[in-house]
């Protein structure tokens, strides 16, 4: 496998290759400070340095199984990930500082998997399997009791903070598809808002300045609603944070990894993603 780091640019409209990587790489962050990108291989976390090209490992002590879903924090000088716990295998949360150190488990229970940090530095948002359910959960950023969001069956995923902190965005498959949906931070006022009836979209990803959202599409039927593969020729798109009919703007081969996790620049004028290429 074979992953090409691009950005995306919104004003353009253009593809920009930044690195090539002869094996898997995932999920890059953008630095608050727009200087470097961070991402995740072979369960270690690197960042990625824009001027330079220089890659550095971000020491992580004993969590060395981290998987594709990490968030920085709004000020920048944290990183939450999600870590296969060696005793069980399981995903739970950690943070730590940006430039490394000691992880502190911030959720118990698993698998937990992390998507959102809310602005004031407050509270971490994540998908977590309880009782054989795939909800939506909120926890204190320092540790503590967490909260449920939602109850709808089936799974709902990839729960982000827009920049006031009012609303998380999220996808479920309640209606039948994978679908986008907007809530308010506290659960109440769920509300859907994409309506593809040929197409399953995750992980919606919220701009800086708070005007569009970035997601992944897969094909109706490439898959099944609630699976998020690797290897899939899938499409990125944007659409407005009040709503309407998303916009195509990449076609890639990709999936699993391409954008887990928000990857906007601090501008909001680029994102960043990840497209593979197979060995055969």
């Amino acid at each position: 496998m074979e992953s090409v780091l691009e950005i995306y640019n919104i004003e353009t409209g253009s593809r920009e290759t930044i690195y090539e990587f002869p094996y898997l790489i995932e999920a890059p962050n953008w630095s608050m400070d727009g200087k470097y990108l961070v991402y995740n291989s072979n369960g270690r976390i690197y960042s990625y340095d824009l001027c330079s090209n220089e890659i550095k490992e971000i020491y992580t002590d004993y969590a060395i199984a981290c998987n594709n879903d990490h968030v920085l924090s709004a000020d920048g000088r944290s990183i939450a990930i999600s870590h296969g716990t060696k005793e069980d295998g399981k995903s739970r949360i950690y943070t730590l500082p940006i430039e490394g150190g000691i992880p502190r488990l911030i959720t118990p229970l698993g698998p937990s998997y992390l998507h959102g940090w809310s602005p004031d530095g407050k509270t971490l948002s994540y998908c977590a399997e309880r009782d054989g359910e795939y909800d939506i959960y909120t926890i204190p950023a320092l540790g503590g009791e967490e909260t449920r969001l939602t109850d709808a069956p089936g799974l709902n995923d990839g729960p982000e903070y827009d920049p006031t902190g009012e609303y998380i965005w999220f996808n479920s498959v309640r209606s039948g598809l994978m679908q986008v949906y907007r809530m308010k931070s506290d659960g109440s006022e769920q509300t859907q808002m994409t309506f593809d009836e040929n197409w399953n979209t995750w992980f919606p990803h919220v701009s800086p300045d708070g005007k569009l959202i970035s997601m992944i599409a897969y094909r109706k039927g490439d898959l099944k609603p609630d699976e998020h593969l690797p290897n899939k020729h899938v499409e990125l798109r944007l659409m407005s944070t009040e709503g309407g009919k998303p916009t195509t703007i990449v076609e890639l081969f990709g999936g699993q990894g391409t954008i887990n996790v928000n990857s906007w620049s601090p501008d909001s004028k680029r994102f960043a993603f990840v497209s593979y290429r197979t060995n055969k």
